[in-house]
This record gives C-alpha cells, structure tokens and sequence, in this order.
C-alpha cells in the first residue's frame, strides 16, 4: 500500500529547513502523483508514484520521471525514471508544482548514489527488504543492506531463505552483482534476476563479490 501522506515528512524534519508547518503536509501521496517538480524555475520532471511497503522507513523516495534534457545534464547515464528523496520537498507552488528544497547539485549528487536497474536508477531505501527471485520465480531471500566498492554500489546483500541455504549450502549472506538484476515489480515489491540461481552462484562476478571485501550500507 501506499505510505500514509506527507505530515510524516514534516515530522522527520523534511518538508521545511526547519521541520516547521508548511502547506504540503496536507497532501496524501495519491495528491502528489502527475505533479511537476521545480528546482528554482528549472522543470526536473514529475512524480509518477512510490514504492509500495507497509513500513515508512523503506518508503523514503518519490518516483520521478525525469525530463530528456534534465537527465542528459545530471546524470552519469540518462534513465527515464529516477528516485526524488521525500526530505527534499519544501512546498507547493502557487501553480501545483513541487518546489524542492536544494540545488540541482544535490540531486545530482543523489542520483550518483543510486542502483541502475533496467535503465532506471534506484536509491537504497527503494532496495532494502526487497524480495529477491530468479527468473525461474525461485524466491531467494531479502535485501539487507547495499554493498559500495569505491564509492560504486557493486550488489545487494541477501539473506537467503533457510530452505535456499540448506539446498544450495550457503552462508548467512550472500553477495548479488548488481549486474545481474534484471528488473524490479513494484505491487510485489521484488527485484527479479536475468538468470537462474544455479548459473548466478556459477558467474565470474557472483564468485568475485563473495569472496573479496567490501562496505556494506
């Protein structure tokens, strides 16, 4: 289900620089999907929606499809559908747009810190408690947490099922190339593999990310 509405984000602090009253914590999410978001008077796209989990914490991020030329200027890569960070909205404008609180800096700067799946790009709070399967449906286990090798995120930490562990002999975690994920479903909230399991745990690059250190966030 949708997260409860924007008054959340007033209590975190994240509707004004100062956590203050503001007009837009009397807008539900539903209230807030097709408008336009504006840094300054610069167009960056318009909320197309937002992950769908019971607790808030994993609910930190809007969806926003990003505009072609805003994409090209800001991003590494361009994608067509980005994470907005719900702290950084400060309003509604006069017209119903979104004014956000920062500099096209910061959310370039965000996006930078994000997982690119299927030419979309994903924050960590979209990622963490995801279900993850394989492209047999084979349910493998959850995300929890992200792991950065120099300041790159390189895969997702998973803890696989106790069943997946048994069968297949695993430890506690197991490292999952970001490379290898194909795509995400957002009523089931899962992340879907381009392979099987069994040709996962045989990759060059699965066997890589398991075996050398890393940072987990």
């Amino acid at each position: 289900m949708l997260s409860q509405c924007l008054r959340l984000w007033r209590r975190q602090g994240g509707c004004t620089p100062n956590g203050g009253r503001d007009m837009v914590e009397d807008y539900e999410i539903q209230e807030m999907i097709h408008r336009d978001v504006y840094v300054g008077d610069k167009h960056v796209g318009v909320v197309v929606g937002e992950r769908f989990h019971p607790r808030d914490e994993f609910v930190r991020s809007l969806r926003l499809k990003v505009e072609d030329d805003i994409a090209s200027e800001f991003m590494r890569k361009p994608a067509d559908l980005a994470p907005l960070a719900k702290e950084l909205v400060h309003s509604i404008r006069p017209d119903g747009g979104i004014k956000l609180s920062k500099s096209m800096r910061e959310l370039q700067r965000r996006w930078r810190n994000t997982v690119r799946i299927e030419e979309d790009l994903y924050a960590p709070d979209e990622l963490l408690d995801r279900a993850v399967l394989d492209n047999d449906g084979m349910d493998i286990g959850n995300v929890i947490s992200l792991i950065k090798i120099k300041r790159t995120y390189k895969g997702l930490l998973i803890k696989p099922h106790f069943m997946i562990r048994a069968r297949h002999g695993l430890p506690d975690t197991i490292a999952v190339p970001c490379g290898q994920l194909a795509r995400t479903t957002s009523r089931l909230d899962e992340v879907i593999l381009k392979c099987t399991f069994s040709r996962l745990m045989t990759l060059p690059s699965y066997v890589k990310l398991n075996d050398e250190g890393y940072e987990e966030e």
